[in-house]
């Protein structure tokens, strides 16, 4: 039984660098994503580069489940610009249309008002912004869109409305490094 013994012990010395192996690929996988997406965040300005439309309230501009490239520079926003922004007591990021802005000739502080092209009242008075909140400010403000994907963020939306694809599709992708040859 030596023989066979040495050949086991081989076998499961290879099977353990090949786990190893995998994991070392997924790794480096998981760090060049997110190595890409800090460069993106430099070369745009923005903390999201990209964000995923939501709901409806852009139609016909931009349908559910299109993808937004943000840019964020220091120009100031005008007025039919669509930009992306965060208010306080909603955790996603809200895309819709500047409508008004005032700015301050003593500062570079504006106050900005928007609007989903889909919408009847403006942000304000459908009491999107946060409570007695009038107008968002410039350092609410996450970007600019700059650029669209149509469609492509449905895979993002199902994910989030559809938990069990998820779970499936990393068990699946999982699956397939761990059993993958190379």
């Amino acid at each position: 039984m030596g023989w066979i013994g040495e050949i086991i012990h081989s076998f499961k010395s290879i099977q353990i660098r090949q786990a190893f192996s995998q994991a070392i690929n997924l790794g480096m996988i998981v760090t060049s994503a997110l190595i890409m997406w800090k460069i993106l965040m430099c070369v745009t300005g923005s903390e999201s580069p990209v964000v995923v439309v939501l709901s409806e309230s852009m139609e016909p501009a931009f349908k559910r489940g299109d993808i937004l490239f943000l840019h964020m520079n220091k120009d100031p926003i005008r007025t039919g610009e669509i930009v992306v922004f965060n208010v306080e007591g909603h955790e996603i990021p809200i895309v819709h249309r500047v409508i008004e802005v005032h700015e301050r000739e003593d500062t570079s502080d504006a106050d900005i008002l928007t609007k989903g092209d889909n919408n009847d009242l403006d942000d304000r008075a459908g009491f999107l912004y946060a409570y007695e909140q009038h107008w968002l400010k410039p350092q609410h403000i996450m970007g600019r869109a700059i650029g669209f994907l149509p469609y492509v963020g449905w895979v993002t939306i199902i994910m989030t409305e559809k938990p069990l694809i998820k779970y499936i599709l990393i068990g699946a992708l999982g699956l397939l490094v761990i059993t993958s040859k190379d």
